[in-house]
């Protein structure tokens, strides 16, 4: 009888185990983010996040379907919108050492375009940055980048 008894409750202790587990790995599973992009301030912040905090929820939601990003230097570069959600993705909690300044040039009620500039101790990276309204939301639609 105490052979049982002991079997019993060894059972129960594992599937209470068990069970636990599998909610600890339900909770644990992070979901696709949701993030406020209702203004164009609101989106060019979250930009600034992404590209110098390691902002990386949601980052699918600040780009636009057509996003282009292209960079000017001695070897001129262009990324599909999903080669740079990639590489920001893989950035993932990486902190910047740079200083940043945002500037609105032109602003409407559909696009906004803005100049990021981030000082680096050796070099400056300027960034111009085209958002657009797409429905309730804003969207990087491109980012053209230099170098100093």
């Amino acid at each position: 009888m105490k052979t049982l008894v002991k079997t019993f409750a060894a059972a129960a202790l594992i599937a209470v185990s068990t069970f636990a587990m599998a909610a600890d790995k339900l909770v644990s599973t992070p979901e696709k983010a949701t993030v406020n992009l209702s203004t164009a301030d609101f989106a060019l912040d979250y930009y600034v996040a992404v590209t110098t905090e390691g902002e990386s929820a949601g980052v699918e939601q600040l780009f636009a379907g057509d996003f282009s990003q292209k960079i000017q230097a001695a070897n001129a570069q262009s990324h599909s919108r999903e080669a740079v959600v990639k590489s920001f993705k893989k950035q993932k909690g990486e902190k910047l050492n740079c200083t940043v300044t945002t500037d609105v040039i032109e602003e409407s009620a559909d696009y906004m375009v803005a100049k990021v500039t981030l000082k680096f101790e050796d070099f400056t990276k300027t960034d111009l940055v085209t958002l657009v309204r797409e429905g309730n939301s804003w969207k990087v639609s491109k980012s053209i980048n230099s170098y100093k």
